[in-house]
């Protein structure tokens, strides 16, 4: 498979606005999360997720908005499933509060991204991506 010109700028900006994510977590919460979205992948490629984020014109230094994206879980265009991921998510920053009921809306990929980042929070970082849970 031969990845077009703007398939190849689009997955190295998704790469930058995931990596600046990450690099301004302020705590493990946020750093859990901010991994955990960016494994997904498919949350953190919609613009709407983006914008709510403060990620979208990827700035050389981020303030992310984790409230912001919370109050517009339901306006962001997700899917039960991504929106159920997102839920989850903003409950490891401390934002929300979503049962833990909500990984059964999750498919065993997402599932698996999931069971990393508690992991990742409880302090247990050697669990690696490919890891079978």
């Amino acid at each position: 498979m031969t990845l077009t010109s703007a398939e190849t700028t689009s997955g190295a900006l998704l790469e930058r606005r995931g990596q600046r994510l990450i690099d301004a977590a302020v705590s493990d919460r946020e750093l859990a999360a901010a991994q955990a979205l960016v494994e997904e992948e498919t949350i953190l490629a919609r613009e709407s997720v983006l914008r709510a984020l403060g990620l979208l014109d990827i700035p050389s230094e981020a303030d992310v908005q984790w409230e912001g994206l919370a109050g517009q879980v339901y306006r962001l265009g997700l899917d039960d499933e991504q929106r159920a991921f997102l839920g989850l998510t903003l409950s490891m920053v401390g934002i929300g509060s979503v049962g833990l009921t909500a990984v059964a809306e999750l498919d065993e990929r997402r599932l698996a991204v999931m069971l990393r980042a508690i992991a990742r929070l409880a302090g247990n970082d050697t669990l690696a991506v490919g890891t079978r849970i």
